[in-house]
């Protein structure tokens, strides 16, 4: 008795199948989400462009939010790390503070943003223009930061929707940390998140950058770090 013959790559009732699946778990019909005009349904399956982080390298120091951050002595292991070994995924730069803006008549030791950031490119994650211009799926974006009492400003995030030029400004947000001192409380991880709804027609890149204050002192940088990064997309209830 012959085999069953295999359906041959690229065949339409194999592709009808992987559409099936995409469609099924998200539910798109219910919905009213428009299908891409030219979808490879089997790529969109196995991409799952919904409910993922879609920053690369997300937590690049291994820290916990679930427990207070190891502490930072002024020592080899805590200078500033070998960016190309650690952050990969990261755009890293330097940039340092004036003296000026101490707001102190006192010599401080030199400050410094440690700023980090990175595109993400929705088409090139899964996600499609009829989508992104028509249905506006939320684009959430969360971090977590420690309040490290290096200053009383220790952390900025700040996020763009971007259009294909990766220019024009669709969306932002914007966050700076001011803390309070307060003798004797320990430090802790600090959450922050925002949802872009209803951005408008045009959106395919999101621009995340955050900065995280370090200070140089005699004995070595002492770093304020960041855990858990994250931009995902979620189809609306």
């Amino acid at each position: 008795m012959a085999a069953p013959q295999k359906e041959p790559l690229g065949s339409p009732s194999l592709a009808c199948d992987w559409q099936q699946r995409f469609e099924s778990k998200w539910d798109l019909s219910a919905k009213g989400v428009p299908l891409p005009k030219e979808p490879d349904w089997e790529a969109l399956w196995k991409q799952k462009p919904f409910q993922r982080n879609l920053l690369q390298n997300p937590n690049p120091e291994g820290v916990n939010v679930s427990e207070p951050a190891p502490p930072c002595q002024p020592q080899k292991t805590c200078k500033l790390p070998d960016f190309k070994d650690i952050f990969g995924g990261w755009e890293v730069s330097t940039e340092r503070l004036p003296l000026d803006q101490a707001k102190t008549l006192f010599a401080l030791p030199p400050y410094s943003w440690c700023v980090k950031q990175q595109s993400v490119d929705l088409l090139a994650e899964g996600l499609w223009k009829e989508l992104l211009d028509q249905y506006q799926p939320d684009i959430t974006i969360m971090d977590w930061y420690e309040n490290s009492k290096l200053d009383l400003s220790v952390y900025e995030l700040h996020v763009r929707l971007l259009g294909s030029d990766k220019e024009a400004v669709i969306g932002e947000f914007h966050h700076v940390a001011r803390e309070k001192e307060q003798d004797g409380e320990e430090k802790a991880w600090h959450h922050v998140s925002h949802v872009f709804k209803g951005y408008g027609p045009g959106v395919r890149y999101v621009h995340f950058l955050h900065k995280t204050k370090d200070v140089e002192t005699a004995d070595g940088l002492l770093r304020t770090r960041v855990t858990d990064s994250s931009v995902s997309v979620q189809l609306k209830d």
